[in-house]
């Protein structure tokens, strides 16, 4: 299956369009994959047939699946591990001693997939029940594609999805195995909840997070774009609070609120005066 430079384009503009995330040249040898087997279930025999329908507007619902296809949805749980361990060792303390009168904590997983991150930041607090009892943890994970957020509110998992990034003793106690895998217990299921959210749109919650996580998401976006999710990102942390980012992601040049935490490199904070109004502004793609 060939794809021609103009069926590349017009998927690369839905996309964007859809999500604010590029597929650059370097990306577009995923759009075969990603849609071989959308048109072997539709019976759609081209690329090219596929872009016709889309163009015409015959079949509203399939655009939502191409650009369901397309998102890169690669997780696992505990992700790189290192980014948990600054997390348990630096923010959470820092933030257990600050939110002591409260005893409330709100973390926001953006772009967080089929939910392993999420449910990931679960397992750091239940296995310290000495420290935690008594606090409420919420914890919110965000994706603009559907088909993840219902998987991610299942909590079910395959073994092979499970084991990737588990142990076996944790696997064992944190997952409860069921007719259709692995599913996170019920103690973890109460302290995440998940929600579709386009990380360009206004703050998923009417107040703000302690913690936000936005791994290996502004990576797709373009300049223009990712000063605007950045915009987002800032008006919805608290002033005190900690942004982490992916491995190979900066604020540098795309926010001057925002600088690397000294103390834990690895997770931002706001600069001393930093912290921006909190009403949002509109952005290219509206409030």
């Amino acid at each position: 299956m060939q794809v021609s430079d103009s069926s590349s384009r017009i998927l690369a503009g839905l996309l964007e369009a859809r999500t604010g995330q590029q597929l650059t040249m370097s990306r577009r040898w995923r759009i075969e994959t990603a849609l071989s087997s959308l048109l072997k279930e539709r019976g759609i025999g081209t690329l090219d047939e596929l872009i016709t329908i889309l163009v015409m507007g015959r079949e509203p619902a399939l655009s939502n699946m191409v650009v369901e296809a397309l998102l890169n949805n690669e997780t696992y749980f505990f992700r790189d591990r290192g980014p948990f361990d600054l997390l348990a060792k630096h923010a959470l303390p820092q933030l257990r001693q600050s939110r002591e009168r409260t005893k409330r904590i709100s973390i926001w997983s953006a772009g967080c997939s089929t939910g392993q991150e999420a449910y990931s930041l679960a397992m750091l607090f239940a296995s310290k029940p000495d420290l935690w009892t008594g606090w409420t943890v919420d914890i919110l994970g965000t994706d603009v594609s559907t088909d993840v957020i219902d998987r991610a509110r299942g909590g079910t998992y395959t073994q092979f999805e499970v084991q990737r990034g588990l142990g076996i003793n944790e696997m064992v106690r944190w997952f409860e195995e069921s007719g259709e895998g692995w599913r996170a217990n019920e103690q973890l299921r109460r302290m995440v909840r998940f929600q579709v959210h386009n990380i360009l749109e206004a703050s998923p919650h009417p107040g703000q997070f302690d913690i936000i996580l936005c791994r290996n998401v502004l990576l797709y976006f373009s300049a223009e774009k990712r000063l605007a999710a950045f915009d987002r990102l800032t008006r919805s942390l608290a002033e005190d609070g900690r942004l982490m980012l992916g491995a190979g992601e900066t604020v540098i040049g795309s926010t001057s609120l925002l600088e690397a935490d000294q103390e834990a490199r690895g997770l931002y904070k706001f600069v001393e005066g930093g912290k921006p109004a909190t009403n949002p502004v509109r952005t290219a793609l509206g409030a």
